[in-house]
């Protein structure tokens, strides 16, 4: 158990460094930037479907079968991110601020940022608990899905108003919330018997829902032949990444 408890607060807190990842974008152009963004939404979108379907579901499964209870957790997850998003006004977003493309109010965002992170946090100490590679490549699709995230959050807090020092101190405060997470997860493992059969699919049914209803949207507003092969291509790249940490297990 002191492994897991390692691991995954090595790993969250890793994932919580990439919130100073918008200071590296402030010399770039917003056009090259939403550029580069696209692709690594796409890169995410496939990671985080890999890390679903290719890690969790498939370890769950294996380990107690698929019943009625695995469905309704991974249920659960998809209407725990769509309630979150629909009543606290929040949602993933990965496109700079801009005039024609407006956030949320900024203390808004970052509640919801540190509601996130709590999550991500949630869903890596589970992962642990199933096995160390299943771990490690859930903290990889947290990961890469946290990095044009959190650029675009801190674009948000500088469009509120916040300085870049406090927009990346805000930043990385919320990111910490995901610390909690992991601690709150391995503590019900403790006094929870089996929790892991509810937090493990429940975090790929999240999974789900933010790839399907958060980025794929997103890329779909990129009508262009060459773009779009080049999304499809980044899109299968990020599931070929979760296949490659199979070779773990």
């Amino acid at each position: 158990m002191l492994q897991v408890w390692i691991y995954s607060l090595v790993s969250v807190f890793i994932v919580s460094l990439i919130s100073f990842v918008g200071l590296f974008t402030l010399s770039l152009r917003i056009e090259n930037l939403k550029k580069i963004l696209l692709y690594l939404v796409s890169f995410s979108a496939g990671s985080l479907f890999g890390g679903a379907f290719l890690h969790l579901l498939p370890e769950i499964v294996e380990e107690h079968g698929f019943g009625m209870n695995i469905s309704l957790a991974v249920l659960s997850g998809l209407i725990f991110f769509f309630i979150i998003e629909k009543f606290i006004h929040w949602r993933h977003c990965h496109i700079p601020t801009s005039d024609d493309h407006p956030h949320p109010f900024a203390f808004m965002n970052l509640f919801g940022d540190a509601v996130h992170n709590f999550i991500d946090g949630l869903i890596i100490g589970a992962s642990f608990m199933m096995s160390i590679p299943a771990g490690i490549a859930t903290t990889i699709a947290v990961a890469l899905h946290e990095i044009p995230q959190e650029i675009g959050d801190f674009g948000v807090l500088l469009h509120g108003g916040f300085s870049k020092g406090k927009a990346l101190l805000f930043n990385f405060l919320t990111a910490l919330t995901a610390i909690f997470g992991v601690i709150v997860a391995l503590i019900l493992a403790s006094f929870v018997e089996n929790i892991t059969l509810f937090l493990v699919p429940f975090a790929a049914g999240g999974f789900i829902y933010i790839a399907g209803s958060d980025l794929i949207p997103e890329l779909n507003k990129e009508m262009g032949v060459k773009k779009s092969f080049i999304q499809l291509v980044s899109f299968i790249l990020g599931i070929g990444v979760m296949m490659l940490f199979l070779f773990m297990e």
